[in-house]
């Protein structure tokens, strides 16, 4: 019999790690031996804030990040398939959304192997029922292009679904480039449209706020390196 791909989502930011995860999470974390991570030393900085009482000599930590995900797939199913627990810890939120993991649990779904995803914060999800805006349907994007040009046309683009079906548009950028693309949102979204800026969220400093674009054009929030996810709709 195979063993289970538990995915432990974690903090979105250094905090009271009670708040964002439930107990039972630590539990099922204290009985694994193999842990699939992104960052060795992160991983290890936030099981040790998290209060894990396991032992790191005892616990295999498998590198696998977006760089080299698809090359590790072999080490972590063959432990499965041998019966062995294995977990797939995020770097921030939760593993497979807008997230390295993927492939593994990909593999593991083909293979007939119990996925197990447990409770925790995802930014995508907590933004958009902060929002006020449509919950029913919804579309992520990650991340928009970089190139100006294109970035121009996926914003016009998602004015036009907007405004042709009503649904909510989820967007991020890389905390230095948040000011950028709420520039280029005011600009490329349609003044009548709504915006929410969610930054910060689950910690201390959290400020989501839902605003029109053009009242968005009017302010300027300090995004500069801040966690950072956007939600455009009517």
């Amino acid at each position: 019999m195979s063993g289970t791909l538990y995915l432990f989502p974690v903090w979105l930011g250094e905090q009271d790690t009670q708040r964002v995860l439930p107990a039972y999470n630590l539990q099922v974390m204290e009985h694994l031996r193999h842990l699939v991570v992104e960052n060795e030393r992160t991983a290890r900085r936030f099981l040790r804030a998290w209060g894990y009482k396991g032992s790191f000599e005892e616990l295999e930590l498998i590198l696998a990040d977006k760089d080299n995900e698809a090359d590790v797939l072999d080490g972590p199913i063959g432990l499965l398939l041998q019966g062995h627990d294995v977990g797939l810890m995020s770097e921030a939120g939760c593993p497979g959304v807008a997230d390295p993991g993927q492939r593994l649990i990909a593999q593991a779904q083909q293979m007939n192997i119990r996925v197990v995803p447990l409770v925790g914060p995802s930014s995508i999800l907590m933004a958009l029922m902060a929002s006020g805006l449509n919950g029913q349907l919804f579309t992520f994007h990650g991340y928009l292009p970089i190139d100006k040009s294109q970035r121009a046309k996926a914003l016009r683009d998602i004015d036009a679904a907007i405004r042709r079906n009503h649904g909510s548009h989820i967007f991020m950028e890389t905390p230095y480039r948040n000011m950028a693309l709420l520039d280029d949102a005011t600009k490329h979204l349609g003044q009548d449209l709504r915006l929410c800026v969610a930054v910060d969220i689950t910690l201390s400093t959290e400020q989501i706020t839902t605003m029109t674009i053009g009242e968005w054009r009017s302010a300027r929030p300090d995004l500069a390196k801040r966690p950072c996810m956007f939600v455009a709709g009517k």
